[in-house]
C-alpha cells in the first residue's frame, strides 16, 4: 500500500464507500423493521372490527403504548403515525380509524 499511493487511495475509497453503503443498509433495515411491526399491529387491532367494512375504528390506545408494544419510541412511532395519515393510511384525532389500504405497506416488500 505504501509503495502504491495511487492503488492505496483508490482502496481506501472503495472500502469507505462499502462501509458507508453497509451503514445506510442497516439503518434502513431498522427503520423498516419498526414501521413495520407498527403497521402489523394497526392491522390486527383492526381486524376486531366487522371484515366487510372498508375501515375500522380501533379501540382508544396512545402512542405511548403502541410504541411498548412493539418495542420502540413514541417519537418514532409519531413519526410513523403522521406519515400513515399523510399517505391516507389511517385517520386519527382521539381515536385511530384504520382503513383496510393499510395492509399495502405491510405487504409491498
Amino acid at each position: 500500500m505504501q509503495e502504491e499511493p495511487s492503488f492505496s487511495k483508490l482502496f481506501t475509497s472503495f472500502l469507505l464507500a462499502c462501509s458507508l453503503r453497509v451503514q445506510a443498509d442497516l439503518v434502513d433495515q431498522l427503520f423498516n423493521r419498526a414501521e413495520k411491526g407498527l403497521v402489523r399491529l394497526l392491522l390486527l387491532m383492526a381486524e376486531y372490527g366487522p371484515p366487510d367494512k372498508e375501515d375500522t375504528l380501533i379501540p382508544p390506545i396512545s402512542q405511548e403504548a403502541l410504541a411498548q408494544m412493539i418495542g420502540n419510541t413514541r417519537p418514532r412511532v409519531n413519526a410513523f403515525m403522521n406519515r400513515f395519515r399523510k399517505l391516507g393510511f389511517i385517520e386519527y384525532d382521539s381515536r385511530i380509524r384504520v382503513h383496510k389500504s393499510l395492509l399495502n405497506v405491510f405487504l409491498r416488500d
